[in-house]
């Protein structure tokens, strides 16, 4: 007798269904549209979301919801969080270089090194988070029997643009020093290369990140950012991912309820970050505070 063959089917991959991420949660965008992200060679890669300004105005709601709860955060638990991202990430390594390499039309060694100094710039701003008050903070001189400290405080809730092209070092390279000193974000992904930025709002929602400090859209960057910029909920935009004719006309909007502005400049991500994006959404708080006499001699404490 002889024996039969079995026939095997080949097997359909599953593809992924990209998300946003809003409040801790992934919804489909509220227009029902999505478009088409390609590669470096126009090879298709996946439909992301298109997001609508009503997404917008509903992560703007998420992030002010979640904003006293992490700016109360002390900086020690901030940094703690923040590391637990890049653990995260290392973990979900291979997946993140297979992204970036077909985002940035890396090869996979190029994109490993890509992967590897997102990660350790985690790591970097998790170890400020409790640093930048020291740095920037201090008690102050002044003439007379008073106290005088000032102390930095976070803007509030922070819209960002992130870089077109640099999709994954360059987006955390500007969102990282904006949730690191006690702000929430509106992320505006890459519109080109939204697939790690949505990749990463995953890692986010599986670390200790609380729901609605980071908010994750992706669409037409042009569409979405006008309504951030004029929102008078938004405390502050982060323009990196602008150009210059956009970049203008968020200014405008912008100035209508006085936001902090962080202007498009020509940025080398690959090079240690200084403190600039960390102190650009930090206010300064100054408290006056009497010494006091310790007795009939006028010593003072």
């Amino acid at each position: 007798m002889s024996e039969k063959t079995e026939k095997t089917e080949p097997r359909l991959s599953v593809f992924k269904t990209y998300k946003l991420y809003v409040g801790g949660k992934f919804p489909r965008s509220e227009s029902g549209r999505v478009y088409e992200v390609t590669d470096s060679k126009g090879k298709w890669l996946a439909n992301a979301p298109q997001s609508s300004r009503k997404d917008a105005r509903d992560a703007v709601v998420a992030a002010r919801k979640a904003s006293g709860g992490w700016s109360g955060a002390t900086a020690y638990n901030r940094g703690q969080v923040l590391y637990r991202v890049a653990e995260m990430l290392e973990g979900r390594r291979e997946q993140f270089v297979r992204e970036v390499a077909d985002a940035e039309g890396l090869s996979r060694s190029k994109a490993a090194a890509v992967v590897d100094a997102t990660v350790d710039r985690w790591v970097w701003y998790a170890g400020w988070t409790d640093k930048i008050a020291q740095v920037i903070g201090g008690a102050n001189p002044v003439a007379g029997p008073f106290f005088n400290l000032s102390s930095p405080e976070p803007t509030g809730v922070v819209a960002v643009l992130a870089p077109q092209e640099s999709s994954f070092l360059g987006l955390v390279s500007v969102l990282a020093p904006v949730i690191a000193t006690g702000n929430t974000a509106v992320v505006i992904a890459s519109e080109r290369s939204p697939l790690p930025a949505l990749s990463l709002a995953e890692v986010l929602a599986t670390s200790d990140v609380p729901g609605g400090v980071v908010n994750v859209l992706s669409g037409r960057t042009a569409e979405i950012a006008p309504s951030l910029a004029a929102h008078q909920d938004v405390n502050a935009i982060d323009l990196a991912g602008a150009d210059e004719a956009l970049a203008k006309e968020l200014e405008i909007a912008a100035a209508d309820n006085l936001k902090r502005v962080l202007r498009p400049q020509p940025v080398d991500y690959v090079e240690t970050p200084g403190i600039e994006r960390m102190t650009a959404f930090l206010e300064t708080k100054t408290v006056w505070h009497p010494t006091g006499s310790l007795g009939a001699s006028g010593s003072s404490y």
